[in-house]
């Protein structure tokens, strides 16, 4: 029932035995690891259906990884189960020895306060100027005094390539490109050592796209941060990634770096990355040629 991993101190190299491995995936010890930032997952279902199932993944110290898979594919369920949102059905979820999985919608304060997050659709908060959105974090988590923020959240935005005159604008002023680095300079404010990007190039046009994306290599760069995106834009991720990793059938089904992708001999990640309708991934309502 129990991996024990109390002796391992190279995380990259954990899962060297897993192999091996047959037991049961829905209890691990690891009392004694540090630095971890990894996700045993059982399965994760909704009324029966497993939309994730026996998934194993290891994310390094300040890499970048992206999770590539398409629509329905269950990226963002993975995304909302690492954050703690939402609970798997079986298996753990360690980010920094700290489990996020136990308790449903409660993610942990030491976990929560390391933790930068830019949402799909910006997620800004209507009511409260740009300044208000990017010291939210320091403020009602840091505890900062709003001037010391405000200082900050000005400095936050020249990261992101906005003037300080947007400050004071209220994001129903902003264009989509704008709104979307407010979204990176609230995830970056705080200066967290874990960073998520759920879609961030989603509604771009091309150009606002590369914008983003070297605003994302920048920052994290800077940061010396982990960051986890998931996408279905595969130039983005060949962009932002040090490590791919694509999630099909709720499994990781293939890893590797930017370069391996197109050259990939894997029928699903060759079928995805170059649009074939033909393969084996099954689109519903479409039929195929192969």
């Amino acid at each position: 029932k129990y991996w024990d991993v109390s002796k391992v101190n190279d995380m990259s190299s954990l899962f060297a035995g897993a192999k091996k491995f047959n037991g049961d995936l829905s209890r691990w010890d690891v009392s004694g690891t540090r630095d971890m930032r990894d996700i045993f997952m059982g399965a994760k279902s909704f009324n029966g259906k497993k939309v994730l199932n026996d998934l194993s993944l290891d994310i390094k110290t300040g890499e970048s990884l992206v999770i590539l898979g398409g629509s329905g594919s269950g990226k963002s369920v993975l995304l909302r189960c690492i954050l703690g949102l939402i609970k798997p059905t079986t298996g753990q979820i360690i980010v920094n020895g700290v489990e996020t999985s136990r308790n449903r919608n409660v993610l942990p304060k030491e976990v929560m306060k390391n933790i930068g997050m830019l949402f799909q659709g910006s997620a800004l908060f209507d009511s409260l100027p740009v300044w208000q959105n990017i010291a939210f974090g320091l403020v009602h988590s840091m505890k900062l005094p709003k001037d010391e923020a405000k200082k900050i959240a000005l400095k936050t935005l020249s990261m992101v390539g906005l003037p300080q005159s947007a400050a004071d604008l209220w994001p129903a002023e902003l264009s989509g490109g704008m709104q979307k680095r407010v979204s990176l300079a609230r995830a970056i404010a705080t200066s967290p050592d874990i960073l998520f990007f759920d879609e961030p190039t989603t509604g771009l046009d091309p150009i606002l796209c590369s914008v983003i994306d070297h605003l994302i290599i920048k920052n994290v760069r800077e940061l010396g941060a982990t960051a986890i995106s998931i996408t279905h834009d595969i130039k983005s991720a060949k962009t932002i990634a040090d490590r791919i990793a694509m999630l099909y059938g709720g499994k990781i089904i293939w890893t590797g770096t930017s370069k391996d992708l197109l050259k990939s001999d894997n029928p699903y990640v060759s079928q995805f990355v170059h649009g074939k309708t033909s393969g084996p991934i099954r689109l519903e309502g479409v039929k195929s040629k192969g």
